[in-house]
Formats: structure tokens, sequence, C-alpha cells
């Protein structure tokens, strides 16, 4: 990289609780990218393990780096905090225990700005704590084809995974507090209502850490209705930009995509969540017959509705 170049500052918004066995990895990742001008706002959120003394000693050393604190609020209002300090002019979002490759945030910004666009994204792979990683996953060209009818399908890539301009961020406001477990989709969708102009980096830059310590994608049935709130509000408040899409279609997109997640958690014996969301599948009239039997078992007493399925075993309940 040409350093004689002036690079625009990239703000690295970082939210951490209870990261210690990971956190300075994660830091470290940002600080070896080859893009030779970020800032990272890291936001404590009231992390109980060594985690503050961590970046007590990190602070001294470095004065890229802006540590702010709250208390336990989570990890969307630590990232709203962080933006109103962010002086970039584009913002990449990395947790306390995920990582990027060493080019990562270059080969976003040049994605960027070579297609003059306001979002760039790139493929992500889990990291799984036992040492056996997940695929990698490069996500599709949404730019050829309807972004928002491909938004609208899930949340196209995880928070990691994209540099965007600030300036669109601020268009939005940040991100919306109201669905917890699917902010970073909500948040994805009104960037996209707000300008489609996007690139992607077919490229696997950004590492996820898979594991189950209380982490928002652990709650299964919880994470699929915020998902489907997310979906609905977006199709009343940007009413405009679905038109296009035929009823039948967006129903699919929208109710269908709860009603299938109801019979995946069924069929993968994830029954709590299966449980709750078939009884959301009948309260909300978006159900069909064929529907009615694992709806009716569903409002059983959770003890007598998996003893039930457990005893059909791997049949079907008609």
């Amino acid at each position: 990289m040409n350093n004689s170049i002036r690079y625009p500052l990239i703000s690295v918004i970082m939210p951490c609780y209870n990261a210690q066995a990971f956190l300075e990895i994660s830091i470290n990742s940002i600080f070896r990218q080859s893009y030779p001008n970020i800032e990272l706002i890291i936001i404590d959120d009231g992390s109980t393990d060594r985690s503050p003394q961590i970046l007590d000693e990190i602070n001294k050393k470095s004065l890229s780096i802006t540590v702010l604190r709250q208390n336990k609020c989570g990890p969307y209002p630590a990232r709203n905090l962080a933006l109103q300090h962010a002086q970039g002019e584009y913002v990449a979002f990395l947790d306390a225990d995920d990582y990027w490759s060493p080019d990562c945030l270059e080969k976003l910004y040049y994605a960027l700005i070579e297609a003059n666009v306001d979002l760039s994204y790139c493929g992500w792979q889990n990291v799984i704590e036992n040492g056996v990683n997940g695929p990698q996953y490069v996500p599709p060209a949404y730019e050829s084809s309807d972004i928002i009818q491909s938004f609208l399908n899930g949340c196209p890539w995880p928070i990691h995974a994209a540099l965007v301009r600030k300036s669109i961020i601020d268009k939005v406001q940040g991100f919306s507090t109201r669905s917890f477990s699917s902010m970073d989709y909500d948040f994805w969708l009104r960037i996209a209502a707000e300008s489609q102009k996007i690139k992607l980096v077919p490229e696997v830059l950004a590492f996820y850490r898979w594991h189950n310590h209380g982490q928002i994608s652990s709650i299964k049935w919880k994470q699929v209705l915020d998902a489907w709130q997310v979906k609905k509000d977006f199709i009343i408040n940007y009413n405009n930009l679905v038109t296009h899409i035929p009823k039948e279609k967006l129903s699919e997109l929208v109710d269908g995509y709860l009603i299938t997640q109801a019979y995946t958690a069924f069929w993968k014996r994830d029954l709590i969540s299966a449980q709750q969301l078939f009884r959301v599948v009948f309260i909300s009239s978006i159900w069909h017959f064929k529907d009615l039997p694992y709806i009716a078992v569903s409002f059983l007493p959770y003890s007598l509705f998996s003893g039930l399925v457990n005893f059909f075993g791997k049949t079907d309940l008609k």
C-alpha cells in the first residue's frame, strides 16, 4: 500500500462484555490491518472479568483507541454510543471475540471507493471452540439482483462483514433497540432502504467465533420472532420499496419464513423453539389446515408435547 496516499479514517466499533479470552486477539486483528488509518472505539458493557484491566493496559499503549463504558446495556446501545464518538468517514463493526484477516479493511475500502458505493461486504467463516471450523461462506452479489427482496429473505451478512459510509449510518440514526436478537438484520435492511449502492468482495475476510456463552444466536425461537418482526416493520415503514414484489411472494418471505422456521425447529428436535413458534403461527392466523396437528400439540404443556413427539419418533403428526 502506498503510504503517500491519503487514506480516510475508518472507525472500528467494538462492544465488549466479559471477553477476556479473546479480546486481545480481536484488537490485534484490527491493528494488524494493512489499511493504515484506523481508530478503534471500544465500549465496555459492565464486564465483570479482566476485560476492563486489559482495555486499560492497551489504552495506555495506543492513541488510536478510545475506551467508553456503560453498565450492561447490551451490544446495540453500546454501538450507538460509539457511533456518537466516531470520527471516521467509514465505519466497520467487530465484536470482542471475532477477528478479521489482515487485509480485510483494505479490500473492503478499495471495493467501496472503486465502485463508488456506500457499502462493501465480504464472506465469512464460523470458528468453533472445539477447533472444527464451519464452512467458508461468500454471499451472492446482491447488487446484481433485487436487493430488497433478497434482504427480506434473511440477514445478508453478519455485523463484522461490511464497511459502511458513516453518512449513511447517520441517515438511519444507527441501530434500533426494539428487536433485540435481530438488530443487525434490522440495521442492514434500513441501510438498504437508504442506499442500494453496495459491492461484494468475493473473499472470506471475516471470522465469527461461535460459542454458547450467552450469544444472541443461541436463543433460536426468540431470534426467529425478532427477525419476523423486523420483516413486518420494514414492509410497514418502507411500503414503497416492496410494491413491486407480488403479494404471494411477500407473504412467503415474511409469514412463510415463520412457518418454515417452526417446522425446521420441529424436525431438528428443538422442541422449545418449535412449541413457541407454532403457537405464534396460530395466534397470528397465518396457518393452513395442514399445520393444525403441529399447532394443536404445541398448546400442550411442554412435557406432554415433547413426550408425544418423542413417541412418534421421526414420523410426522398427521
